[in-house]
């Protein structure tokens, strides 16, 4: 017997819309299984209904079956599926609760009656696996958003549970991160342990040994065809300034007299390790994190105007639909442009819907379609943009930011995906002490030394540009 069976599993959101058409899945003790598809296909869904909490904790109609170790999970209580199977959300800031990083590890434990001998072992080893252990005293909901996926999943590892099912574990990590998971990942299954993953960044996965891949089909209209240019007004050339920025966060220094500047009419990726600053480097530069230092804005005599999408969208997206979300509060709309994005961006099917019950993918295309509405005069920043967004719409995504800078506003974006990066004009490598290199894409790629020096790996074909050149 299988030890997580899916059976013909069909949902249907109170929406109406439907999520997931008859999906089957069978999964033995010790397989790790790969479940890729397009976003929005229905891929957190299906982990929904894998780990239980659809039917318990989300409200629509499921047909099929999902058996958990043997148990029928629409006539099993959720505490009791829950000790078989541990589920990391695609949003781990949703699923964490208590006040210490620690605190979020033990809660688990406890719930499972783990002797304080066995939690203690327990907590020590996944503190050392994701490198927690400097921040095991801090709230959680201080750490940047990578942070927090490694507590996440610091705790679903901890309770041991006989299957893991893992929503874009990978999407938040760096590229150390993500190879010290994957070998942890592997050491648990080879142990016996049901490992299901649902990733859009699957190229280190295939060094996977057994890897079973399940693809779920596209059930989505066609990409709209991406015109030339944004009908945005071009304006001249200019730069943004930093100088000397200091920021403190909970008493610690996360920048430290950091000098840069950014140039309109550039794409920047800015890549470093977890918690090293850089989405409180777009925060700042934003207007939304107090800094000591300056910012200035150099080549035109207004007032910095740059827009942001968030790492989380949830943070960002307030209105009862779609609609509203994108023009609001916007006097005269240019309603073929709100038109536009909305094909664009693949988002026209939701025009009515609920913001918060589109996927994460689609929650992150609805907030960059809010902030390129506006028009903000200066440029974009964007932390993560690549979550949740399947190749096409990464393709998509990619065009958009270079129309952008196109018209001499800058596009500064913090990445882990480091396809994304080496596509930017500019990539900056950004460690614990500052800068670690800043040029051109290639050049920042070919310098493997300076990753080493901030700690992160590069696999061997980081860099290489499509047809396997540099």
């Amino acid at each position: 017997m299988a030890l997580v069976s899916a059976d013909k599993v069909s949902y249907h959101y109170l929406d109406g819309a439907t999520a997931l058409n008859e999906t089957s899945l069978d999964v033995q003790s010790g397989e790790t299984w790969l479940v890729t598809g397009p976003s929005g296909c229905g891929k957190s869904t299906f982990a929904r209904c894998l780990s239980g909490l659809i039917p318990h904790l989300y409200r629509g109609h499921l047909c099929g079956h999902v058996t958990l170790n043997g148990f029928l999970s629409h006539e099993t209580p959720m505490w009791q599926l829950a000790e078989h199977a541990g589920m990391l959300f695609q949003n781990p800031a949703s699923q964490l609760l208590t006040a210490s990083v620690r605190d979020e590890i033990v809660f688990g434990l406890e719930q499972l009656g783990c002797t304080a001998e066995e939690i203690d072992q327990r907590v020590r080893n996944v503190l050392q696996l994701f490198q927690l252990d400097e921040l095991q005293a801090r709230p959680p909901q201080m750490l940047s958003d990578g942070e927090k996926q490694k507590v996440a999943l610091a705790a679903v590892m901890a309770r041991q549970p006989a299957a893991l099912i893992l929503d874009e574990p990978f999407s938040m990590l760096d590229i150390s991160a993500e190879q010290d998971l994957i070998e942890e990942l592997e050491r648990v299954s080879g142990e016996g342990t049901a490992v299901i993953l649902f990733e859009h960044r699957e190229a280190q996965l295939h060094q996977m040994e057994n890897l079973q891949i399940l693809a779920m089909p596209r059930d989505l209209p066609p990409m709209a065809v991406f015109p030339p240019h944004l009908p945005w007004e071009r304006i001249p050339p200019f730069n943004v300034q930093v100088r000397k920025l200091d920021v403190a966060l909970g008493g610690r220094l996360v920048l430290d007299q950091l000098d840069l500047d950014f140039r309109s009419g550039e794409v920047t990726a800015i890549v470093g390790r977890n918690g090293v600053g850089k989405t409180t480097l777009l925060r700042a530069l934003v207007g939304l994190q107090r800094y000591d230092g300056k910012v200035i804005l150099e080549g035109d005599d207004t007032a910095l105007q740059l827009g942001m999408v968030f790492q989380n969208p949830d943070l960002q997206l307030f209105n009862p639909s779609v609609r509203e979300e994108i023009l609001y509060r916007l006097p005269s709309p240019d309603m073929d442009y709100y038109r536009w994005l909305l094909e664009a961006l693949a988002l026209a099917r939701y025009e009515s819907s609920p913001p918060l019950l589109l996927s994460e993918g689609e929650k992150k295309r609805l907030s960059l379609a809010s902030v390129l509405m506006r028009q903000p005069r200066h440029g974009i920043l964007l932390d993560e943009p690549s979550l949740g967004q399947d190749s096409l719409n990464k393709g998509i995504l990619l065009q958009v930011l270079q129309a952008v800078a196109a018209q001499e506003r800058i596009v500064v974006m913090t990445t882990h995906d480091l396809d994304l990066a080496r596509a930017a004009d500019r990539v900056i490598l950004l460690g614990a002490n500052g800068i670690a290199c800043d040029g051109p894409a290639e050049d920042v790629f070919s310098r493997r030394e300076r990753w080493g020096e901030i700690g992160l790996r590069l696999p061997p074909d980081a860099g290489l540009k499509p047809g396997g050149s540099r």
